[in-house]
């Protein structure tokens, strides 16, 4: 794909199952579980990808890459050409707080925060503690602005235990954007919703796409989700499916 923003080139990953000995120490020995096999995997500027396959086929080990929250045993990402998975941990931190924002299925709001505290986390991170507070009130208000944008306005003060399961889904979406990310990656952002509710959000997702030009990449094991994206890629066996489409917006 010429221009591509973010790709990934003959990746592996494999993973090790500990055995426990008698005393329930982790042992030395373990089974070597091969995920991923060589992917090759690509998204431009503005697109809107979606990343298909069985339980355990490698889709959120894939996006884990892809974000620098893990690192592939063997080849290489790129972003905007230039090679991240093998950058200094600071430097791949910086990554994840400036050019990535991450929806997960399980939200991992802080329960502590209220809603617009776990929106200007992030903030607060990439600030520090005397910038943030020198920036407080206009850090706040975009945090404010993002959340009414998802149908927040009205729950700015309510902690996690207060929200329901899409609320929280769409906390977690303004919380994803506040750092202005050019790619969004998403791990299954409707698995816990209900049908009606797992809609509503995927219909928050593909406007910020094509209203914002926002670049997604969505791991989902549900087809008709998986249809509202620009194109499919399905992994089996650890690999691509040379099968999958490489072009083409589906009609919403």
């Amino acid at each position: 794909m010429p221009n591509s923003l973010l790709s990934a080139h003959d990746v592996t990953k494999s993973y090790f199952k500990g055995r426990r000995s008698t005393s329930w120490r982790r042992s030395a020995a373990g089974i070597e579980v091969p995920v991923l096999l060589g992917v090759d995997f690509e998204v431009g500027p503005g697109e809107f990808v979606s990343v298909v396959g069985t339980s355990g086929c490698g889709k959120s080990t894939l996006l884990h890459l892809l974000g620098t929250l893990d690192q592939p045993d063997s080849g290489e990402i790129h972003l905007g050409g230039e090679r991240i998975d093998n950058l200094p941990a600071r430097s791949r931190d910086r990554l994840r707080n400036e050019v990535f924002g991450y929806i997960f299925q399980f939200y991992h709001l802080l329960p502590e925060l209220t809603a617009v505290e776990n929106v200007l986390a992030p903030l607060m991170i990439r600030h520090g503690v005397m910038a943030y507070f020198r920036s407080r009130s206009r850090l706040r208000q975009e945090s404010e602005r993002l959340l009414d944008r998802v149908g927040l306005s009205h729950r700015l003060k309510h902690k996690p235990h207060e929200l329901s399961g899409g609320e929280m889904q769409r906390a977690a979406i303004a919380r994803a954007l506040v750092g202005n990310p050019q790619i969004l990656l998403a791990d299954e952002p409707t698995g816990n919703l209900d049908a009606t509710t797992g809609q509503g959000i995927i219909d928050l997702l593909v406007s910020l796409n094509r209203d914002d030009g926002l670049t997604i990449i969505m791991v989902t094991h549900d087809p008709l989700i998986a249809e509202r994206a620009d194109r499919t890629v399905r992994l089996v066996d650890g690999r691509v499916d040379p099968l999958s489409p490489t072009s083409a917006r589906l009609a919403c």
